[in-house]
């Protein structure tokens, strides 16, 4: 006769909820690994903006002379939008 910490046949044909399954596998990063995520992706989002804006001010010749789909207003947007996603990631991070 099997032991009682033996599952049954039908205990393991059956999967197990997903909420459980998820529970058991959250776990909590430390403040200090937070901080350093944190401060990484902001730093980033940061470097990006500044570096991205300064580089379209040095090819703004270029880009008006070429006529493109995309001007120096949606570029700028562009990068805008990536900084600041990078910026709220790391915003993310630092509280969850």
């Amino acid at each position: 006769m099997a032991s009682s910490s033996t599952p049954r046949i039908e205990a393991l044909s059956r999967p197990e909820p997903l909420k459980e399954v998820l529970a058991q596998d959250k776990f909590e990063d430390c403040l200090p690994c937070r901080i350093t995520g944190a401060a990484a992706f902001m730093g980033l989002g940061v470097y990006s903006y500044f570096s991205g804006h300064s580089q379209l001010r040095a090819q703004q010749a270029k880009i008006l002379q070429s006529k493109s789909l995309f001007g120096l207003k949606s570029r700028q947007a562009g990068i805008t939008g990536i900084a600041l996603t990078l910026a709220g990631m790391g915003f993310w991070r630092l509280v969850n």
